[in-house]
Parts: C-alpha cells; structure tokens; sequence
C-alpha cells in the first residue's frame, strides 16, 4: 500500500493512496495538470485512477473534479449532500451524472481490492467527511478541514499506518493577521480548521505502536509556515502524558504545490 500527497494546503488538496491494484484520489481541488503531473511521479495516469473520493464541496477540495471526470470518466464517492452541492456548481462545468456514487458516513464498502470507511467531520460543509482506507492489514487515512474533534474522531482514527492530519493555522498568526474577523472566527469556529496545537493533541491520542508516517497537512498560507506547524505538532506530542514522543515516529509537512515524497508501507 502506498500513500502520497499530491497537493495539501489551504489552495488545494489532491492526497493519492492505493495498492497494486487499486488508485484512488481523496479530493481533487486542484488543476488536472496538476494532478496528471502528481500522477506521473507514482507512474500512473489519470486512466489508472478507479474513483475519486470527495470529503466535502469547497473549492479547494473539488477544482479539479470536472475536467478530470469529462476527460477520464472517473466514478466520484461522497454523502448523498455532499453530490448535491457539488451538482450545483457552475464552476465545475458539466459532469455526467452516472459518475456520482454515494456513500454513507460509518458504513464500509469495498472498491476493488481497498475497503474505504467514510466518517462525519466537523466542518462547514454540506455533509463533510474524512475517509479511511484499508487493503488488507494495512490502512491509512486523510483527515483535514476538522473544526474540532472528539472521541468519536480519535476512534476512527487509531491502529493506523499512516495518516495526514491538518495543522492548518498558527492561532497567533490568525488573530493578529489581515483576515476580516468574521473569517478568523469561521476559521477558530467548531466547524472551521484545527490549529496547530489541536493538530499535535489529536495526533498524540491516535498514536500507536503500529503508526509509521505522519503527514501534516492543509497548512494555511497566511498563518502558517511548515517549520512552525512541525515544531508545534511535535511540542505537543512530547509535552503530553503519552508513553509516546514525535521522534518514535517520522513526522513531515506535505507540500503546498508538490508532490510528497511517496510512502510505501
């Protein structure tokens, strides 16, 4: 099993995971350049994918999702309103309407030889999810664009091998930046983005002896920077209670317009 992040950041988010023989996209918010680009670094091409997985409607999650489905006709999973607002998007152009597939939040379904299990996030989305993925023993996971968390999200979280998390914004940075402030409250709101502490808090309750990687991600580009969202993630962890500490695993920042080095495991 293999996991990559295409693209992850407030601009766009793009992650691949897949097998021998299954390829999927979690989100596709950024141009089909792009994308193809990514793709070409794992050695596929936008034939190879079998679905694309939408977590919600926003911009920065689904850009890319018309011209990769009128030029691939590539089947695209997300919640029943999660399809209706993405069907209502002009921006998006036309979308053959067989390609939409619907899933369920808490029910796994089996696409080829990966077992994908959506689950609720908290998020201004019409019906947002994030998604675990499995192939056998192996899973992985891509949780972003969570306001907050609870027990709910950490147990959907655990036993993973590995995950990318959001550690979007630096409270500091946003509260003294230059967003109006009722985008600073959406953004600090229950259903708006985990800051960098959140982030390291909820990693360090998913932490196990079977986590390999960690990649954090969808990091803002006006209050943020990656050296601060690692140091602060990794703070959290080796402040904690945990019998765990950030360097027992390998903790990295997914690029905002790059492909992440590919982690096989």
């Amino acid at each position: 099993m293999r996991m990559c992040s295409i693209a992850s950041g407030s601009s766009g988010n793009c992650i691949y995971i897949g097998d021998e023989s299954t390829h999927i996209l979690v989100d596709a918010g950024i141009s089909k350049k792009a994308i193809e680009a990514g793709l070409s670094h794992l050695e596929l091409a936008g034939n190879d994918l079998n679905g694309i997985f939408i977590t919600h409607e926003h911009s920065d999650h689904v850009k890319g999702l018309g011209v990769m489905a009128r030029k691939y006709a590539i089947p695209m999973y997300g919640t029943r309103k999660t399809i209706e607002a993405v069907k209502q998007m002009s921006s998006l152009g036309k979308i053959d309407q067989e390609l939409f597939h619907e899933v369920e939040a808490d029910e796994e379904f089996q696409l080829n030889t990966l077992t994908l299990k959506p689950f609720h996030i908290s998020h201004d989305g019409a019906d947002p999810v994030a998604y675990r993925v499995y192939s056998g023993q192996k899973s992985a996971a891509v949780a972003t664009d969570l306001g907050t968390y609870d027990d709910y999200t950490i147990n959907n979280l655990k036993d993973l091998d590995v995950i990318l998390l959001e550690a979007n914004h630096d409270v500091r940075m946003l509260q003294s930046g230059s967003y109006p402030y009722p985008l600073k409250q959406r953004i600090l709101g229950r259903y708006g983005h985990l800051c960098n502490e959140m982030s390291g808090k909820l990693l360090d309750a998913i932490l196990s002896d079977k986590m390999k990687r960690v990649f954090l991600g969808h990091l803002s580009k006006e209050n943020n920077y990656p050296e601060l969202a690692y140091e602060s993630v990794r703070m959290e962890v080796n402040m904690s209670e945990s019998e765990y500490k950030a360097d027992d695993f390998y903790i990295s920042v997914a690029n905002r317009d790059q492909v992440s080095p590919c982690f096989e495991f």
